[in-house]
């Protein structure tokens, strides 16, 4: 059974890994020391081999991850969007519509830009179930209004900016849950593992010296947190953007009432 990583916390894994790798390193050095055997330069050609095969897998991975913090990135954008030309042709609504559509909106919004940061799947779901219920009670006023008059020219344009604004939810859920698979990342770690642990036996075949091989574990273990970084929207120390949604925030607040 693969360790589910998304479990725990990205400061946790770091510490963990970072002190695996470590004593993988430590262990390495100690057995290359008391092997009295030669054959250190084919430990080091293989050692080296296998470094670049991580080096390999980390790029491919890291390249992943920056992917899809752009798509997230880009999500946030497309409907922000969305959210003002509805917002815009809300405001062409009968005054007393136009009012109730804006406040849930306005509503809408702030659960938009709260969503990337939440930290739990629970907060994440109710946001998600918060967002469907506004959408729906503003789909029932559009319905109202289009049974009233259906050749009304601002409801059709608005109906019509709903629909592009509901379906840029769904575009940007899908981003925020796009992850790299658990077995990627847990196949990276046990390659760093080994890795360092090659890297501490040749060190110890053939020069003695620890710290340079602790420096490339260290790096090592940055590299890979860092991918999990980008991957973990909200959890980490790298966030999305959302000023495009914080300026439609901003901006309807200028024209909204409380």
């Amino acid at each position: 059974m693969i360790l589910d990583l998304s479990r725990y916390s990205l400061l946790t894994i770091f510490m963990v890994s970072l002190a695996a790798i470590l004593a993988a390193c430590e262990i390495g050095h100690v057995l290359g020391v008391r092997t009295k055997t030669p054959g250190g330069h084919d430990v080091s050609a293989l050692a080296d081999a296998v470094l670049g095969l991580l080096a390999l897998m980390i790029a491919f991975t890291f390249a992943i991850a920056l992917s899809r913090y752009e798509a997230r990135r880009d999500a946030v954008v497309k409907e922000a969007n969305a959210i003002g030309t509805t917002v815009l042709r809300a405001r062409l609504l009968p005054p007393a519509q136009s009012s109730d559509v804006l406040r849930l909106l306005k509503e809408y919004v702030q659960i938009r830009l709260n969503i990337e940061g939440s930290n739990s799947a629970a907060d994440v779901d109710a946001a998600i179930a918060r967002s469907t219920e506004i959408q729906e009670a503003i789909w029932q006023q559009a319905r109202a209004l289009a049974a009233k008059d259906p050749g009304m020219v601002p409801t059709g344009l608005f109906i019509q900016a709903l629909n592009e604004m509901i379906d840029s939810q769904g575009i940007r859920l899908a981003a925020i849950r796009a992850r790299i698979p658990n077995f990627v990342l847990t196949t990276l770690y046990a390659m760093a593992i080994l890795a360092s642990a090659l890297a501490g036996y040749a060190s110890g075949l053939l020069t003695r010296l620890r710290l340079p091989v602790y420096v490339a574990g260290t790096l090592i273990t940055a590299m890979i947190f860092l991918i999990q970084d980008l991957d973990r929207p909200g959890a980490g120390f790298i966030e999305s953007s959302q000023q495009a949604m914080t300026d439609l925030a901003n901006s309807m607040a200028a024209y909204i009432e409380p």
